[in-house]
């Protein structure tokens, strides 16, 4: 039974091997073949970067500053 486990993994292993060679055809990732992937990537010429205003900021803390109470409601559970 073990002969037949060690063939099955010999076998498996020579069908990796076979496609990461390209027997089977070119892997997906080799070609151009879909193009709308490239026209939607993002154009870094287009990009702008804006420092915010303390009054847009969610929870910036202050760099060495006191920490604030986090904002948690607690509440008795039921038993």
């Amino acid at each position: 039974m073990l002969r037949w486990l060690i063939a099955i993994l010999i076998l498996a292993n020579g069908l990796a091997f076979a496609a990461i060679a390209g027997m089977f055809g070119p892997t997906p990732s080799s070609g151009s073949r879909e193009t709308q992937h490239l026209n939607r990537q993002i154009h870094p010429e287009r990009l702008s970067v804006k420092a915010i205003r303390p009054s847009e900021s969610a929870d910036v803390p202050t760099v060495g500053g006191p920490v604030a109470a986090p904002a948690v409601q607690a509440s008795n559970l039921a038993q």
